[in-house]
């Protein structure tokens, strides 16, 4: 047996369960997705904690379509080549938004590297038509990298969305294997100029791909070198037996210490848990 099939084999740990998706809020909230036909990360990333989040009556929103232009090695989002972009989207998005009452809206997107600015002028339209038809409502934006054109990150910057979040995913020895298209250094930078700009950063990272505790610990001290100010750690669960194996279950008693550690060493949130991901307790991140 080869060391990858092996490793398809490491038991769940009894402590980690996801919560069936139930109650009121959670099917009023789904109706409202799937009437508006709206695209969430929530359902497109088989996030674990749609039932819990659907069900307060918040959700992740997915811009610039459902295809993404990357295969990164973790990820539950369709690859291929996307549609047209839709001029519209921004509006359709931030009606949605006051239709629902979303106080604290999070917002990302696939990669476009199709597109010449990288879906940036939709993202920035996106976050006008949000504060313009839904004013109550604060953002968060998870953004991709770009592919390192700096002048199309500058495109959100000037929106200024309250929270700007871009993940680094994974430690640097494995970013090539985990995200195929993606660098590290590259990630760094882009979180570094947000802060320049005057962004409130965030980043996220997986545990479980195989990467060591000195590993997660460099990773940590580079996302403060860089000034981030909100961490999330969680668990990698493989979305399909296409993607990337879970090499090693992390136990919550370790991401309590990952928690304590980040708080140490500057952070102004540090988010820890097996089920905790870059949108998790995301209203609790604005001050």
């Amino acid at each position: 047996m080869s060391d990858s099939e092996e490793i398809k084999r490491v038991p769940k740990p009894k402590w980690l369960r996801v919560k069936l998706p139930t109650g009121e809020n959670y099917r009023k909230v789904r109706g409202l997705v799937e009437e508006h036909k709206l695209h969430t990360i929530c359902e497109s990333g088989s996030c674990p904690n749609m039932g819990e989040c659907w069900g307060a009556g918040t959700a992740t929103f997915m811009i610039l379509g459902n295809v993404c232009t990357r295969s990164c090695g973790f990820c539950a989002v369709s690859t291929g080549k996307p549609q047209n972009v839709d001029p519209f989207e921004p509006v359709k998005l931030a009606k949605s938004i006051k239709t629902m009452e979303v106080k604290h809206a999070v917002i990302t997107s696939v990669d476009r590297d199709d597109l010449e600015d990288g879906g940036a002028n939709i993202w920035a339209e996106t976050i006008k038509a949000v504060r313009r038809i839904s004013p109550g409502t604060t953002m968060e934006t998870l953004i991709p990298d770009f592919a390192g054109k700096w002048e199309n990150l500058q495109i959100l910057i000037d929106a200024a969305p309250e929270i700007v979040s871009h993940n680094l995913e994974t430690v640097r020895r494995l970013t090539k294997e985990v995200r195929i298209q993606a660098k590290y250094d590259r990630s760094l930078e882009l979180l570094r100029r947000l802060k320049e700009g005057g962004m409130k950063t965030k980043s996220g990272v997986m545990l479980g791909l195989g990467e060591t505790e000195d590993e997660i610990y460099e990773t940590m001290e580079d996302l403060r070198s860089v000034n981030v100010d909100i961490l999330t750690l969680g668990q990698y669960l493989q979305p399909t037996l296409k993607h990337l194996p879970v090499a090693e279950f992390i136990h919550p008693d370790k991401f309590a210490k990952y928690q304590e550690d980040g708080m140490k060493m500057g952070f102004r949130f540090v988010e820890s848990g097996p089920l905790v991901r870059s949108s998790y307790h995301a209203e609790k991140h604005l001050f």
